[in-house]
């Protein structure tokens, strides 16, 4: 079973284009897709790389990343994904952790690996891909479901970045739930905009497994994004809060220009209740608000909200149920073999097909975090409401301990977003000599809004006591993945100084 051979099955049944590349005015069908995957696969095969060799893909967004992909699956090799903007040190670590043979670039890309004697380059371009439209199509290696195929590494927020290992059978279970979430038919149209090297392009994979137009942005930018929707008649978008929250702010007029729409991913990070409800009785646009993790393939196993769940999800504060063959639990953080009672704290455990084999070259990691039961600790905090429904609190890793007390930074910045003169908000927790922890809050502000006196009481009214921010400071932006997973550790480095004494 290898995951290429869907391209397959859609070349024989599908003469229409699906997948989109506006920036440079492109289209492709799915046999120009295979066609393509075989040729970069033969310029692999050439180079010695075949089943199971690691190959580092180190590109832009581009079709050629999409492309890769294919072909290191079609040999049945393992395809290690990375962000053009990892420093040569990052990549050096991930080559040197996956036992890379191989890394696919371009001409900007390659000075990062010279002189390096442990594995090739090939080099690929625009014009290389668009003269393998008809190059003959090779047959897809025989691969197993447990056979790995990829090795996606986590944004490191904490420690060194750890590889999940990821097999075909982990993305056949992701893109068929991701299907079934979305809903997805030939006549959908697509509009992704997560990056190429991260697991959110599964959502942009399983519109092609449909027989979806996939159009895919290099870069996002929210003037071109709603200029994208009006021109293509999208009816699926790709999201995260940062995405969801600009929308909130947009002026009049713009829900006529997102009327194709029948839906909107959120994932990444948690979406705020207040921006979540604004943005749907605004737009009339129900949020597919997802949960998963890169060890997952989002929610190959994971939960999720669906519009047909809007009817009683009326608190806008829920990741949904568990997806196709997928269970969740909640479990003590220090004990994980003890499930806790619903409605309470504690860390979400996944258990389903998508969930990865482990860590590679990771053994300590991998017996923490994959129990021996199937169940994966995800390192995130939740519980499961009256409806069973799972609620997202915040990392592990985030939550601020404050003289015994748990602060979970999500459900302060909450209320702080309800505040009419925050624009965003991002909570942390600093250092203190006697209360362990204290929460600090970063706020931007509404143009000629400023006033952390007037918010700090808006806090003291809406929150116990011991949740309010201690201090309540401006901040021009605030750091993020990829511009969307909140880096609360950056902020808590840059401000911990000042208040460690405090």
């Amino acid at each position: 079973m290898n995951i290429t051979t869907f391209l397959d099955a859609n070349m024989r049944r599908l003469a229409k284009d699906v997948f989109h590349c506006p920036e440079r005015g492109t289209y492709y069908n799915s046999s120009e897709i295979l066609s393509i995957a075989s040729g970069i696969a033969l310029k692999l095969k050439e180079k010695g790389i075949g089943k199971g060799d690691s190959v580092l893909i180190y590109l832009a967004n581009s079709p050629e990343y999409l492309f890769s992909y294919f072909a290191v699956w079609r040999l049945g090799a393992v395809a290690v994904p990375t962000n053009r903007v990892y420093t040569k040190f990052e990549l050096a670590y991930m080559i040197e952790n996956a036992g890379i043979r191989l890394v696919i670039t371009d001409e900007d890309g390659k000075a990062a690996f010279e002189d390096s004697p442990s594995f090739s380059v090939c080099v690929l371009t625009a014009e290389d891909i668009e003269k393998m439209r008809t190059h003959p199509i090779i047959p897809p290696a025989q691969t197993e479901p447990e056979d790995l195929c990829q090795i996606q590494y986590t944004s490191g927020t904490t420690g060194k970045p750890k590889g999940a290992m990821l097999t075909h059978g982990n993305w056949l279970a992701a893109l068929s739930n991701e299907v079934n979430v979305m809903e997805f038919t030939e006549s959908d149209v697509y509009l992704g905009i997560y990056p190429m090297g991260h697991v959110g392009l599964s959502w942009g994979l399983s519109a092609l497994y449909a027989g979806a137009l996939y159009i895919m942005m290099e870069r996002y930018e929210l003037e071109n994004y709603l200029h994208l929707i009006e021109t293509h008649g999208v009816t699926a978008l790709s999201g995260m809060p940062p995405v969801i929250h600009s929308f909130v702010n947009c002026p009049p007029g713009t829900e006529e220009r997102v009327k194709t729409v029948r839906e909107i991913i959120s994932g990444g990070g948690p979406l705020h209740n207040e921006i979540w409800k604004t943005f749907y009785r605004r737009y009339n646009i129900p949020v597919v608000n997802a949960y998963g993790l890169s060890e997952t393939i989002v929610i190959g196993t994971g939960t999720v909200i669906r519009p047909a769940d809007y009817a009683t999800a009326d608190k806008f504060q829920s990741v949904g149920h568990p997806v196709c063959f997928s269970e969740v639990k909640i479990v003590d953080d220090n004990d994980p073999g003890r499930e806790l009672p619903q409605g309470e704290n504690g860390e979400i455990a996944l258990r389903g097909p998508a969930v990865a084999k482990g860590y590679f070259g990771m053994p300590e990691e991998t017996k923490r975090s994959f129990l021996a039961d199937g169940w994966f600790l995800t390192g995130d905090v939740g519980y499961l409401d009256k409806d069973l429904r799972l609620c997202l609190t915040d990392r592990k890793k985030d939550m601020i301990v404050m003289s015994g007390w748990k602060i979970y930074p999500t459900e302060v910045e909450d209320v702080l977003l309800q505040h009419s003169s925050v624009q965003d908000v991002a909570v942390f927790g600093v250092s203190h000599p006697h209360r362990g922890e204290i929460p600090i809050a970063a706020v931007i502000w509404r143009a000629g809004c400023e006033n952390p006196a007037e918010l700090s009481d808006f806090a003291k009214e809406h929150l116990a006591g011991y949740k309010v921010p201690r201090h309540i400071l401006t901040a021009d932006a605030l750091p993020r993945v990829g511009g969307w997973k909140l880096l609360r550790r950056e902020l808590r480095a840059k401000y911990e100084p000042m208040f460690s004494e405090s």
